[in-house]
């Protein structure tokens, strides 16, 4: 196992938590993705690579918003040098890390996999539909390669064991870590954005899934296309609970599954927003053979023991 990483928003001691959770430790490169020249050194140097998971994006809807060149030079250059070195090098399979907002605001919930893609609601999402058109294209043109495209829903939570877990760098784009770091005290408040939408409470509608059942699909996912089993060298997946949660209500989950009462408060909508989305895992589940497991309370709860063990480590 390889990881390419370009650390701008991780950390290198990542690779031995990875170890003592697995037991294995993976090969590590520094070095960022849109460097084509870096990145080929990579498949050069570790000959025979089967399989590639590409996470290599920026992730934040709000801050794409503000900074979309940094989006798309990011998140959609990153892939094209990986597929072109795929071609190159003879890898055969890859696993793309797609998005729910693929399908902007569905007309009809729980959205399937056969939802009308949408204009996005973001650049971030417009690079995950930019992505998954080059992918489909690259493997139309003739390129011996296979495809999953997961479409996550919204990943939150840590491994249980808190040696793993979500530590941005700098203030946190995405709701959880920055929950949790308000409710240890290293943020002042939490923000929800919008209590107005059509919602039974008015804020924003997810689909949280246990960050430990999406890694168990890209587990499933790789073994489905090195195992050719595929029925299309292009296959799509939704990867969520099929429950959709509004952010008021993960709030109080948080406060029930800790027992930490957290400083909060309501301010207007953010742009890019979707009001609200959540899956139908149906085609995952049956055919894929992947189902989320984990409560959204013991994910949570998972969550802040993964900020405890960072302050006790002196990590802010």
């Amino acid at each position: 196992m390889i990881v390419v990483d370009n650390l701008s928003n991780s950390n290198a001691d990542v690779i031995d938590s990875i170890e003592k959770v697995s037991g294995v430790r993976p090969a590590f490169e520094k070095l960022d993705c849109c460097d084509y020249q870096a990145l080929e050194g990579v498949f050069a140097k570790y000959q025979g690579i089967k399989g590639i998971i590409h996470f290599a994006a920026s992730k934040a809807v709000g801050e794409s918003v503000e900074k979309p060149l940094l989006y798309y030079r990011n998140n959609v250059l990153s892939l094209i040098n990986v597929l072109e070195l795929m071609s190159k090098y003879g890898v055969e399979g890859i696993i793309f890390s797609s998005s729910c907002t693929v399908y902007g605001q569905p007309d009809q919930l729980p959205v399937t996999e056969e939802a009308p893609i949408k204009k996005a609601e973001s650049p971030y999402g417009n690079t995950k539909q930019i992505n998954e058109e080059i992918i489909r294209d690259t493997v139309a043109s003739g390129a011996p390669i296979h495809a999953i495209l997961l479409r996550y829903f919204n990943p939150i939570g840590a491994h249980p064991t808190a040696l793993l877990g979500e530590l941005p760098n700098g203030v946190p784009q995405n709701l959880v870590p920055y929950l949790t770091q308000t409710a240890i005290g290293i943020r002042e408040k939490l923000s929800v954005f919008g209590d107005d939408y059509d919602t039974p409470d008015g804020s924003c509608i997810r689909d949280f899934i246990n960050v430990v059942d999406l890694a168990k699909a890209h587990v499933v996912a790789m073994h489905r296309i090195l195992d050719k089993k595929q029925k299309d060298k292009v296959e799509v997946f939704n990867i969520g609970t099929g429950r959709g949660v509004s952010v008021l209500e993960l709030i109080n989950g948080f406060e029930k599954a800790t027992g930490v009462k957290l400083n909060y408060q309501i301010v207007g909508r953010r742009a890019g927003d979707i009001e609200k989305v959540w899956a139908n895992p149906d085609l995952a589940n049956n055919e894929l053979g992947w189902k989320a497991e984990e409560t959204l309370e013991d994910t949570l709860r998972s969550a802040w023991n993964w900020q405890l063990k960072l302050r006790e480590r002196g990590v802010q």
